[in-house]
């Protein structure tokens, strides 16, 4: 009889906050049971051989939509299995009422417990969700939903209160389903700041945030019918400048203001240039008691409107906030390195070139990345810019596990879930939507070459992913935080 499930043995440990050591590691019962010199073999039912590769823990992508433009069901067997090829084994989705989603609006207490009906058994990866109060209803029901079903982070779309989804419609109310007299304005953060902040002050214990689209919508309004009236053109650059960082400053300006009013732990998704970037580092230090974290997106990181404008992928790489320039793309990497962004995630939206189409402002917004998480941050963040790779580790699994209640995810010691990914740093491998394995019919970052591929991806002590294949049927479990 064999004392571990699952041995992996002679590869070089990455361990957030302190750095590379070599060891071989031990799973029992889906966690980590022992790090040692060496381990036999025989005392292993199942052994990885890591070699030359480098063990990192298991990626946190906290930033997702599952089910927003297909069936949740359908999305979380496809997207959460291209999870697995970036090293991801952890997932944490979007989801709001109103168009998209479920198409519905209502009470959590009903709808919520059916989305993980939805999700359940479906998923390679273990998942959560961030839930978007919609109405001052949904509002109220924030501790309950912490309490009953450990959802310890919420979220606010700042441009909700003039736009659509897509940017090609006003109808705002119509766009959330919203009941009459019910505003989504500043009145309405604040009043969700408020009940934010009330949870996380009674549960010290664990930390209940506010994550927040940075786009103010009334300068967006103004900027976006400029750009439609010289010409209306069909390109990323014309969405950019439709929607410019400028909207990303103010919005940061006055999200930081009222949690500084509230005392509202917050985060500031996918900051997209360097003066959404700026915008932050000066909230920070305007509001020194204010739990403020930072996150940034694989494509705003790498991506640049010129270059897709002029492969003619216009409308596949359309985004909320758009894509930048070159410049925005090394503001971005230059916080990363200093640590003003506290970590890095995908927002993944699988969505279909269909839903594309030619024309820039009926395009669905969004697309797939989670499948480049670690590919990304190894090729682009460690080869190419000396990024440690225990701040790799950190940007894309400890720091967000800590900013979002996964206690034991983002680590190799023991005692921890084990989540494991085996990684090649010298693999090199050219971008295609096939090898990403999601059920997205085209790629943005199609044709680039990078440096650093998971080889094995492990969940929960599992072996899910190895050598460019899905291993087994789904076994992810709902977090609750």
């Amino acid at each position: 009889m064999t004392r571990y499930d699952l041995l992996v043995k002679n590869g070089t440990l990455v361990q957030p906050r302190l750095g590379e050591f070599t060891a071989d590691i031990a799973v029992r019962d889906g966690k980590i049971a022992a790090l040692a010199d060496r381990i036999d073999p025989a005392e292993a039912a199942e052994v990885i051989d890591a070699t030359g590769q480098v063990v990192l823990p298991g990626a946190v992508d906290a930033h997702f939509h599952l089910g927003i433009y297909r069936p949740l069901e359908v999305d979380a067997a496809e997207e959460t299995r291209s999870s697995l090829v970036g090293g991801a084994t952890t997932v944490l989705s979007y989801f709001r009422t109103g168009e998209h989603y479920l198409n519905r609006t209502g009470a959590y207490a009903e709808i919520f417990p059916e989305v993980l009906a939805a999700v359940a058994g479906r998923s390679h990866t273990d998942y959560a969700f961030h839930l978007a109060p919609m109405d001052t209803a949904q509002v109220r029901e924030i501790p309950d939903l912490v309490a009953e079903h450990g959802v310890s982070s919420f979220k606010y779309y700042m441009f909700y209160k003039g736009f659509n989804l897509s940017a090609d419609s006003r109808d705002a109310k119509g766009f959330r389903m919203a009941a009459d007299g019910e505003e989504y304005d500043l009145g309405h953060l604040y009043q969700l700041m408020e009940a934010v902040a009330r949870v996380a002050k009674e549960r010290p214990d664990g930390r209940v945030s506010l994550s927040l689209h940075c786009e103010q919508s009334e300068l967006m309004r103004l900027f976006i019918d400029r750009v439609r009236q010289n010409g209306d053109p069909q390109t990323l650059k014309a969405y950019h400048e439709g929607r410019p960082p400028l909207t990303e400053e103010v919005a940061i300006g006055e999200a930081a203001t009222l949690a500084r009013a509230t005392g509202c732990p917050v985060n500031l998704l996918h900051l997209s240039s360097g003066a959404a970037l700026s915008a932050a580092r000066a909230a920070r230090v305007a509001s020194p008691g204010v739990d403020l974290r930072t996150e940034v997106t694989l494509h705003h990181l790498c991506l640049d409107h010129e270059t897709l404008d002029a492969a003619g992928r216009g409308t596949g790489g359309k985004v909320n906030p758009p894509i930048r320039t070159r410049s925005d793309n090394e503001a971005l990497w230059a916080g990363v390195l200093d640590g003003a962004v506290d970590w890095i995630a995908s927002d993944h939206a699988c969505c279909m070139e269909e839903s594309k189409g030619d024309a820039l402002w009926p395009a669905l917004p969004g697309f797939g990345g989670t499948a480049l998480l670690y590919p990304i941050l190894l090729s682009e963040g460690h080869h190419k810019r000396g990024l440690p790779l225990h701040r790799v580790a950190e940007l894309v699994s400890a720091n967000p596990a800590a900013a979002y209640g996964l206690r034991n995810k983002g680590s190799l010691m023991v005692g921890a879930d084990a989540d494991l990914v085996v990684a090649d740093l010298d693999s090199r491998r050219t971008v295609t939507a096939e090898a990403l394995l999601s059920g997205q019919d085209h790629c943005p970052f199609e044709g680039e070459e990078l440096r650093g591929w998971p080889t094995v991806t492990v969940v929960g002590g599992r072996i899910a992913y190895r050598d460019g294949v899905v291993t087994g049927k789904p076994t992810g479990r709902y977090l609750s935080r």
